[in-house]
């Protein structure tokens, strides 16, 4: 279980570095549309990120005292995932719709590279 802490710490804290370079991309460079549509799928997808490793853990520790658990927050992630739609049609001036669906990949690209960079460690 201590191998799974790690490895979540590290896939959140290489989150957080992806979002703080979109903030510099959004303040720094003339594509602040596209920087912050990236911003904004990229933070609901550090939420789900977060979301999913708290669900899967609490699945773990069930499956290890031999409980069961209701779900591990699909709807959730998949409701998030339409708000950031939602948000970029709204405010289209200001949000660039394929950034946005990109920002929402963002987590599943940390992952895979967080394998592939530490897959001796698994």
């Amino acid at each position: 279980m201590e191998t799974y802490q790690h490895m979540m710490a590290r896939q959140r804290k290489w989150m957080f570095y992806l979002l703080a370079l979109l903030v510099l991309g959004w303040g720094i460079t003339p594509w602040q549309p596209i920087f912050l549509g990236l911003l904004l799928g990229s933070a609901l997808s550090f939420y789900n990120l977060w979301l999913m490793q708290r669900k899967i853990r609490k699945l773990g520790e069930a499956s290890a005292e031999s409980r069961s658990v209701r779900g591990i927050g699909t709807f959730t992630r998949l409701a998030s995932g339409a708000l950031a739609v939602v948000i970029a049609l709204q405010f289209e001036e200001y949000f660039h719709l394929i950034s946005v669906v990109l920002g929402l990949m963002a987590a599943y690209f940390v992952i895979l590279i967080d394998y592939l960079f530490n897959k001796s460690t698994v």
